[in-house]
């Protein structure tokens, strides 16, 4: 009898576990996600605030790559500079994510949406050039999330 009520109280135990797993996941992935979100309206705030150069140079990895112009700019600095020569004063990024996902493991993430770039010329008259950008995330070792491809 101690044997069957012992066989019972560990498979109740065993599917209790494997029943909350889902939902402890689940639980992850939305704040990872809801992370991610965060960081991507932070990024459109600094640019709107500081300037394109200094948002792109901070949220920026180490190793992150920008493609612009059909040519490949890879690294923070890199990123830094080309900002600093290819973009005038008069000239506005916004975006808002209109997709999210998250690896598994809660180190990769992948945004896209929309974006409106937005210029004035000499004359004063606006141009905005609407589109869809992508974004690819990498978690850093100080937890924070930094892209690693725009």
């Amino acid at each position: 009898m101690k044997n069957r009520t012992l066989f019972i109280l560990l498979t109740v135990v065993a599917f209790l576990t494997i029943g909350c797993k889902p939902s402890d996941d689940k639980n992850k992935m939305e704040q990872w996600k809801a992370e991610i979100v965060t960081v991507e309206k932070e990024f459109n705030d600094m640019a709107q605030e500081k300037g394109l150069v200094e948002a792109f140079a901070y949220f920026a990895a180490d190793d992150g790559v920008i493609k612009r112009n059909r040519k490949v700019v890879q690294g923070k600095a890199a990123i830094r500079d080309w900002y600093a020569n290819d973009v005038r004063p008069n000239e506005t990024l916004t975006w808002k994510p209109t997709f999210v996902d998250v690896s598994n493991s809660g180190d990769l993430a992948y945004t896209y949406g929309d974006f409106i770039f937005t210029s004035v010329d000499s004359v004063g008259v606006k141009k905005e050039n609407k589109g869809i950008f992508h974004t690819v995330w990498k978690r850093q070792a100080d937890d924070s999330w930094k892209f690693v491809w725009d």
